[in-house]
């Protein structure tokens, strides 16, 4: 079977002629074939190369070849060499074949064969590999069948699967990316040997492990890979706060739902939306308090006092641990947990112009992401149901929409800033400011003052008088 036709790229021509001159068998490998064989569009075109030699020394006379616009970056410890030109990243290793101690990831590496090579790949669909040598240009090489298991949408290793997990347990967390990627299954041997290596995966680096989560969040339908990701044992490994969120619990006929399967479902339904990450992020931690603050109250059934508030400031600890950005991408899922049932409470109730306000405040320019969160939240399998929160929240985006254009609070300031009540009341900072800036914000929020300096300045001046406060 040849490839001629696919490989018209300009990479495979230079790749190819360097080879020849070096007197190296170069192939392309890995992801670049399996997605050419699925005709799947890759949105960066990240191509790796393996050749018989030394794939540092190939990646420099290519470098050489493709001029100043090429950045060429060396990794002498592995062994391989990264070229990045026009948008494009090019790697480049010699074959090797790699042995592994226990307790570590990191393999003992000497030069081997192809097939040594193609042995140490991950899975069958990634061992595949074509010939850029002029004289067998094009000819597929594909040792463990792996074009039959992309038709039968297989994902398994090349060898016994304990072995493969047990040397790079990272390689488990990629089946079930890939499972769900590509809407695979994982053959039952492979499977097994996942639930079977779950521990091993201790070995690994957080920022590892979370990096791959990250892309099974960007699936378009991430709960196939987190209930992979459950079910394996892999999830009980990195996020238990999350595994804890399953289960029912029953008392006098009254049970609650499951929140972590109610979770997923959250997740679905943003994701049909939106393909912000850090939303993404705020649906799957949105209930993450409730294990703890689950309680069963006679006459009334399951109650979640607070979890909201919980949850936000569990945030920080799980992105720590995670080893997530701690910065403003975490401020933002720390808001969405905290708000995330605002607008369900104001859906419920008559909605006043002063809740809308706080709400508006509080979510400042992130309003409409939040309002998103809860729709997605509606996960009632009662039609009735889901038309009532649906037609609710259609009422409460109204009222922002009529409160926003009248009031201007989103990320509203107080029209008087401090140092003007310091010039004012001739008063140094101190607590009397900050209590006076509340009252004026509050009094906006509320209604009761409009939001401007003028009629600020007459309601703080009445504010100050009543707290003894005297104008010099």
């Amino acid at each position: 079977m040849e490839f001629k036709e696919e490989l018209n790229k300009p990479i495979f021509k230079t790749v190819s002629e360097i080879a020849d001159s070096l007197n190296y068998p170069t192939f392309v490998v890995g992801g670049w074939v399996r997605d050419l064989l699925l005709e799947r569009k890759r949105e960066v075109e990240d191509i790796d190369f393996v050749c018989i030699g030394s794939g540092i020394t190939l990646a420099e006379n290519i470098a050489e070849e493709l001029g100043n616009s090429a950045t060429l970056k060396i990794f002498k410890n592995f062994g391989t060499a990264m070229i990045s030109f026009k948008g494009e990243n090019y790697e480049f290793v010699g074959a090797r074949k790699e042995s592994y101690r226990r307790d570590s990831r990191k393999p003992i590496v000497e030069d081997g064969t192809l097939e040594d090579d193609q042995n140490r790949r991950d899975f069958t669909i990634n061992a595949m590999a074509i010939q850029l040598n002029s004289e067998n240009f094009g000819n597929f090489l594909d040792p463990f069948n792996g074009k039959e298991d992309l038709k039968n949408k297989i994902i398994k290793t090349p060898l016994d699967p304990n072995t493969t997990f047990s040397d790079d347990p990272l390689r488990m967390m990629r089946a079930i990316r890939f499972a769900n990627q590509l809407n695979f299954n994982i053959e039952n041997k492979t499977l097994k040997a996942i639930k079977n290596n779950a521990e091993r995966l201790e070995i690994i680096s957080k920022e590892r492990i979370t990096d791959e989560l990250n892309k099974i969040i960007m699936c378009d339908k991430p709960s196939n890979g987190f209930k992979l990701l459950f079910n394996t044992n892999l999830l009980h490994q990195f996020f238990n706060e999350m595994c804890k969120l399953q289960g029912v619990e029953k008392i006098n006929n009254h049970s609650h739902k499951d929140n972590f399967f109610h979770t997923l479902e959250v997740l679905d339904n943003i994701c049909k939306n939106s393909d912000d990450l850090w939303l993404r992020w705020a649906a799957i931690l949105h209930d993450i308090a409730k294990p703890q603050t689950k309680k069963y109250e006679e006459g009334i059934g399951w109650t979640f006092h607070a979890h909201e508030f919980i949850g936000s400031k569990m945030v920080k600890g799980i992105f720590k641990k995670l080893k997530l950005p701690l910065n403003h991408k975490m401020e933002f899922v720390k808001k969405m947990v905290a708000l995330h049932l605002r607008p369900i409470v104001l859906a419920q109730d008559i909605v006043t112009d002063s809740a809308v306000r706080r709400l508006l405040f509080d979510a400042g320019d992130d309003i409409d992401k939040l309002m998103m969160l809860c729709d997605a939240d509606i996960t009632s399998k009662n039609p009735n149901k889901v038309k009532k929160y649906l037609a609710n929240f259609k009422l409460v985006r109204k009222k922002l929409k009529e409160v926003e254009e009248k009031d201007r609070i989103r990320n509203f300031q107080p029209p008087v800033d401090g140092n003007e009540i310091m010039q004012l009341f001739k008063i140094k900072s101190g607590k009397q400011i900050g209590d006076l800036k509340k009252l004026i914000k509050d009094a906006i929020l509320d209604g009761l003052v409009k939001n401007n300096k003028q009629d600020a300045l007459i309601f703080l001046e009445k504010k100050a008088t009543e707290l003894n406060i005297e104008k010099k």
